[in-house]
């Protein structure tokens, strides 16, 4: 069974091939001042172009979000709740829907619709998730206050947890590690979150956002690397 796995970034697309599970190519094309236009619509078309997939799993991290106590009902308000954090454009965004059960959140989110009608064009089955329910679902709460932060490239996303219930989630565009750094501490400060009696932990591109971790640790007791990502094995979609 050839399965197809994509993740959208603020400015990039990660896609995995799988066959029986195991990973057979990982590739990943980010957006710069150098990249032509539509290249990333261009990629994911040479992407679902490149054979005949059994299945594919869709995940976006693309910050036009908002989250949600699980049986909200008014769907058609998704995009009105969206625009309070990020510009919305109904003509070019489909409004989607993920629900976690675990912590009994759900997240209202936006895709893009061109990316969205190429890959259901294809016409076999098709998953879509938000980044934010695929990680919530990976956490495992233990301790009272938790800090847990999912690293991309230039971008990150992360969850206040107080004894199993959401304080706060955030899912940042920034180009600067020293910015991450600053928006946690500054978060942290605003929900009540001591220093030393909140638990840290990293996921994804941590390597690549080593300043970020480093200096985080200049900060905080307590913080663990509990994903690191390496070729083949990217945290959000394995």
């Amino acid at each position: 069974m050839n399965v197809l796995n994509l993740l959208f970034t603020k400015d990039g697309l990660i896609f995995q091939i799988a066959k029986n599970r195991s990973i057979v190519e990982e590739q990943s094309y980010f957006v710069d001042e150098e990249t032509p236009e539509h290249f990333i619509s261009q990629k994911l078309d040479e992407v679902l172009n490149r054979q005949k997939f059994d299945e594919i799993q869709v995940i976006s991290a693309l910050n036009h979000f908002t989250l949600m106590p699980e049986g909200f009902s008014e769907h058609e308000t998704g995009f009105d709740l969206i625009a309070f954090n990020a510009p919305v454009d109904k003509d070019n965004e489909e409004l989607m829907l993920s629900v976690n059960k675990k912590f009994k959140v759900q997240f209202y989110y936006t895709f893009p619709k061109d990316f969205y009608q190429k890959i259901k064009s294809l016409d076999i089955p098709v998953h879509f998730n938000f980044s934010g329910e695929k990680f919530l679902n990976s956490i495992h709460n233990k301790n009272n206050k938790e800090i847990h932060i999912n690293l991309y490239h230039n971008q990150c996303e992360f969850f206040a947890i107080d004894n199993k219930k959401i304080i706060l989630y955030n899912n940042l565009d920034v180009n600067s590690e020293v910015d991450f750094l600053y928006f946690v501490m500054f978060t942290l400060s605003k929900i009540g979150f001591g220093i030393n009696e909140t638990s840290f932990f990293a996921y994804g591109e941590t390597t690549e956002n080593e300043t970020f971790i480093s200096e985080l640790q200049k900060f905080v007791k307590n913080l663990k690397i509990v994903f690191d990502n390496i070729p083949n094995k990217n945290f959000i979609l394995n």
